[in-house]
């Protein structure tokens, strides 16, 4: 039997973020972790690549541009540390899974984090490098015994997507088991550090426009106990600490 969707996020102390991209942070996830900043988390942001294959190399500095953009675009968010890797763009999914699965397992055990937040598992278009992430933040998880909640979008947002770009918009639920109302303010002002990938008629103003307040969120690893039980509400932080 389904069940309604909680409304709120767990209250966590430390959330590692694992991403793909430097603005995966701020174009996905903008919200939600200005939102766990919000309610006192410390999120800490580990990025596997220094941005799309498709602009890469098209000037020497970009690298660093990259990085820049990352590091102030986590500070708008609260964020409270950025890690960023430099394993290939577009190639993400061809890295040994098992040092993947390393550095965020090691970020966690730095970081202290209680839990991990990462993207849906389709990877919200497809791209197999935010499928990558995932894999290496859920195999983190195991081996740590920790629990990963992932981004993702609802089915009438995908279906509007799908249908207006083209492009392969998915997700793995209708609805997503935390479906809370966030606050835009940070995001939009994290996504205008990315200078160098925001760019006018771009995808992600559509997406976020169909969005409104809303984030879908999905437990891709539950807590040990169910975030929706009753002694779970009751305990607050240390029900969601494993």
């Amino acid at each position: 039997m389904s069940r309604e969707p909680a409304d709120h996020l767990p209250t966590w102390r430390r959330v590692l973020v694992v991403v793909a991209h430097p603005d995966d942070e701020s174009f996905g996830l903008g919200a939600v972790i200005d939102a766990f900043a919000s309610q006192g988390a410390a999120v800490d942001i580990l990025c596997f690549t220094q941005g799309e294959a498709s602009t890469l190399g098209a000037r020497p500095d970009l690298a660093v541009v990259r990085a820049e953009e990352l590091r102030t675009a986590a500070q708008e968010l609260g964020a409270a540390s950025t890690i960023l890797l430099g394993h290939p763009d577009g190639g993400l999914a061809d890295c040994d899974a098992d040092e993947l699965r390393t550095h965020v397992a090691e970020a966690a055990l730095e970081a202290g984090a209680d839990a991990l937040l990462t993207f849906d598992p389709l990877g919200i278009t497809g791209h197999p490098d935010h499928i990558a992430a995932t894999h290496a933040a859920l195999a983190a998880s195991e081996e740590l015994d920790l629990p990963v909640l992932t981004w993702t979008l609802s089915s009438e947002v995908v279906e509007a997507l799908r249908a207006e770009t083209g492009a392969p918009f998915a997700s793995s639920s209708n609805m997503g088991d935390i479906v809370v109302h966030v606050d835009r303010e940070a995001q939009n002002r994290a996504i205008a550090k990315h200078a160098s990938q925001a760019v006018p008629g771009s995808v992600l103003w559509r997406r976020l426009e169909l969005q409104g307040d809303e984030e879908h969120l999905i437990w891709l690893r539950r807590p040990r106990i169910d975030p929706q039980s009753s002694a779970s509400r009751q305990d607050g932080a240390s029900s969601f600490s494993t």
